[in-house]
């Protein structure tokens, strides 16, 4: 008979399992999948298998063989599908530019002539007899490779095989992966100068006061994320009424540009994100002894100074805490940014969803995705680190 022990453990089992299949469904297969497609690249020898293998054995400095011309000429002519034919050429041209009409017109007098007949490529064109076209093959042939996550970073390996910068403005990942940085760490900061404030009041109020303190930083997170964008876009545009109010009182005699641009960003993405630097701060201040201040003002210490060496070093945590989460979670801000900010104030999630469903560039997308993965990963540590020590930091 199964003992107890057993059937306990079989039982407690089963009660985990949809929950492990759900993140793993959800949660970590979408994951790995986004990582092979930053590493992978086998679109290429997917679709010319002869060409790779003949390719394998070329140094890359004498010209082209017939064989290697022979296995292009076989592959062109073998049924495909056509969505990874398009894929492989748009791999081909992004390696080197030209190679969608030479692909084009290659395949075009591949299929047209006799079948078993030999062909030289560069009568059908010439450019099959320059070396830079092949090696532009061979180089995007390996199944794995380090093209987009240097790309990413606006860097590409040269003719040499080093790690070498791209042209000036050929790409611009990096300024804007720093520019999704600044806007992070500038809504944070912004958080937190509201954020520890209103935590403090929030805390030492009583009864409907902080009832009501709460409920105006919870409601926000009960209305949907794009709505709270819209909202804003009204807001903040040449006639809302931020501008019409200002004008009103007499302070502006045109209105203020807030909206498409960093400004608009800015604002709306505070709002958005203050809860989640209040309630951190606020959960820690409800730890706090409330003897503790005027304990301090009892031994001769001014209310700044109180504040300085008692309480700020306690809400400490909960301030750091909250200024990870914020930071977090304004990285991977998409409609936000997109609504009320202008060009020059898309975040990276943007130029992601760009190559993920305009260019269908899984790889870029993928490298970039793991980018900002890896930055989280690494603050989600910390804070759990933070959110977890009772050490009161600062003292």
């Amino acid at each position: 008979m199964m003992s107890v022990a057993l059937r306990a453990r079989l039982t407690a089992l089963g009660l985990i399992t949809p929950l492990v299949a759900f993140l793993v469904v959800f949660f970590f297969w979408p994951l790995a999948t986004m990582m092979m497609a930053s590493v992978t690249d086998g679109t290429v020898r997917g679709v010319m298998p002869e060409t790779a293998a003949a390719l394998s054995g070329w140094d890359g400095n004498t010209p082209p063989s017939p064989e290697m011309q022979q296995a292009l000429v076989a592959d062109l002519r073998k049924p495909v599908d056509q969505l990874a034919f398009g894929d492989a050429v748009r791999r081909l041209n992004s390696e080197l530019s030209g190679f969608r009409s030479l692909m084009s017109h290659t395949t075009s007098a591949v299929r047209d002539a006799p079948e078993g007949q030999a062909l030289d490529l560069a009568t059908v064109d010439p450019r099959w007899s320059e070396t830079k076209y092949w090696l532009a093959v061979k180089h995007a042939m390996p199944l794995y490779t380090d093209r987009y996550l240097l790309a990413a970073a606006d860097l590409e390996r040269d003719a040499a095989g080093n790690i070498a910068a791209v042209d000036a403005g050929a790409s611009a990942n990096r300024q804007i992966m720093l520019r999704t940085f600044l806007i992070a760490a500038t809504v944070t900061v912004l958080c937190a100068l509201i954020g520890l404030p209103y935590a403090l009041i929030a805390a030492s109020a009583t009864g409907w006061v902080r009832a009501l303190l709460l409920i105006a930083v919870l409601l926000p997170l009960w209305t949907s994320l794009l709505v709270r964008t819209a909202a804003w876009f009204i807001l903040l545009q040449n006639e809302g009424l931020i501008n019409e109010a200002l004008k009103a009182i007499g302070l502006i005699s045109e209105p203020l540009p807030l909206i498409f641009n960093r400004t608009g960003v800015v604002i709306a993405m505070t709002h958005v994100l203050l809860p989640f630097m209040v309630l951190p701060i606020y959960s820690g201040l409800l730890t706090i002894p409330a003897n503790l201040m005027p304990a301090a003002a009892s031994l001769g210490a001014s209310r700044l100074k109180a504040f300085r060496y008692v309480l700020l070093p306690l809400a400490f945590p909960g301030l750091m805490s909250g200024s990870l989460l914020v930071f977090m979670v304004a990285l991977g801000y998409y409609i936000t940014p997109a609504l009320v900010g202008g060009p020059n104030d898309q975040m990276i999630s943007s130029v992601i969803a760009f190559f993920a469903t305009g260019t269908a560039n899984w790889g870029m997308a993928g490298a970039l995705g793991l980018i900002l993965l890896a930055v989280t990963t690494v603050l989600y540590l910390v804070y759990g680190r933070l959110s977890r020590s009772p050490t009161m930091v600062g003292t």
